[in-house]
């Protein structure tokens, strides 16, 4: 028995596949994380004269990060044919994450929404992924309040996180305890280092200038990533080991029915299919 053909639904045994990445779609991605690396590390290389805060950048990225996500969202449209209906789950997709971000807020950095993002970006593949990370923490953050100069690092952040899971090996043929074992071992990576990355959008300007672990304009780079790491070990570490524990426990006992429901769900939404009205 052979399903569809295309990239965007069902392969062989009508199996669900993940959203493929073409020409475009990398283009796209490959500038929007560009550009998020620069707007996280730029504080790194600035001299001492430099203003620091990222709350002056903030608004700009927020306003370059739009259009680029619209710009991955299109792309991705263009190269595999995605209709209303990748619309409709995307909307879906990131309502759950964002509706799951509050059960976990403010008690001691659990986040269960990581969880659904890793297997969502792991069925949906790296393009929508990003789409949906980005997506789901900027609603998540006009639903708890959380908007502030650190929303757009936030939705960088997470799009990286599910894109990764997209990214991950054996997306076509790997499946039952070794792609959970592989899920829950990205889940632990990924949220560790979104705390990681995080960091550097508050360190600069939150840790003061007057501890061993504070950021220096013009230090040499190795001295500073020194105190860096200092910092993230005395403050934020805290938060990602118990972000990440959550996440590998949530993969390993809910993951399967999850990722059931998600490829049935890509199925039955026939992407490559053109929706047609008869009457």
């Amino acid at each position: 028995m052979t399903g569809r053909s295309r990239d965007g639904a069902a392969g062989p045994r009508g199996q669900a596949r993940p959203v493929r990445l073409g020409p475009r779609s990398v283009a796209a991605l490959t500038l929007v994380s560009a550009t998020g690396v620069v707007a996280f590390g730029w504080p790194l290389l600035a001299s001492s004269s430099s203003g620091l805060a990222h709350s002056s950048d903030a608004p700009w990225l927020f306003a370059l990060l739009l259009p680029l996500l619209l710009a991955v969202a299109a792309a991705t449209v263009a190269d595999t044919g995605l209709d209303a209906k990748a619309v409709a789950m995307l909307g879906v997709l990131a309502a759950a994450g964002a509706a799951l971000r509050p059960l976990g807020a403010g008690t001691a950095g659990l986040q269960p929404m990581f969880f659904l993002m890793v297997l969502a970006g792991r069925v949906l593949g790296p393009g929508f992924g990003f789409v949906l990370g980005s997506v789901s923490m900027f609603a998540s953050a006009l639903l708890t309040g959380g908007v502030g100069p650190w929303m757009p690092f936030q939705m960088l952040s997470m799009g990286w996180v599910t894109m990764g899971a997209g990214l991950l090996p054996g997306p076509h043929s790997l499946r039952g305890r070794g792609e959970l074992a592989l899920l829950a071992a990205y889940g632990a990576v990924s949220s560790l280092c979104y705390g990681l990355v995080m960091n550097l959008q508050g360190w600069p300007y939150i840790a003061g200038m007057s501890t061993g672990i504070s950021f220096v304009p013009g230090d040499p780079l190795p001295d500073n990533l020194a105190r860096y790491v200092s910092y993230v070990l005395a403050t934020s570490l805290g938060w990602d080991i118990p972000r990440a524990l959550l996440t590998v426990v949530l993969v390993l006992t809910s993951g399967g029915t999850v990722l059931r429901a998600l490829r049935r769900a890509t199925r039955r939404a026939a992407f490559d299919v053109p929706a047609r009205f008869e009457d």
